[in-house]
């Protein structure tokens, strides 16, 4: 088992949470990308199927919209931690 010290100062920290700020901002993109490609598929389906699948076509809605509300809650953060380490 390997022996990873734990960040001592600040840049470590900053740096640590620069990229663990990329990767959750590429998390809600995915997601983001995922939900759109099926309502996509939803709307190629018949009118009947689309009906069956209302629900859960409202459901990839909400899920969409709050995917995009918390990704650019995070590109806020992420930008705000770029700035520290750049300074």
């Amino acid at each position: 088992m390997e022996n990873t010290e734990a960040p001592k100062t600040r840049e470590e920290i900053l740096q640590m949470s620069l990229e663990a700020r990329v990767q959750e901002v590429m998390h809600y993109q995915i997601n983001i990308d995922n939900y759109t490609i099926a309502l996509n598929e939803i709307a190629k389906l018949s009118q009947e199927e689309q009906a069956e699948l209302s629900e859960f076509s409202t459901q990839l809605r909400g899920l969409l919209a709050s995917e995009k509300l918390e990704q650019k809650k995070a590109k806020i953060m992420l930008e705000v931690i770029r700035q520290q380490v750049e300074a």
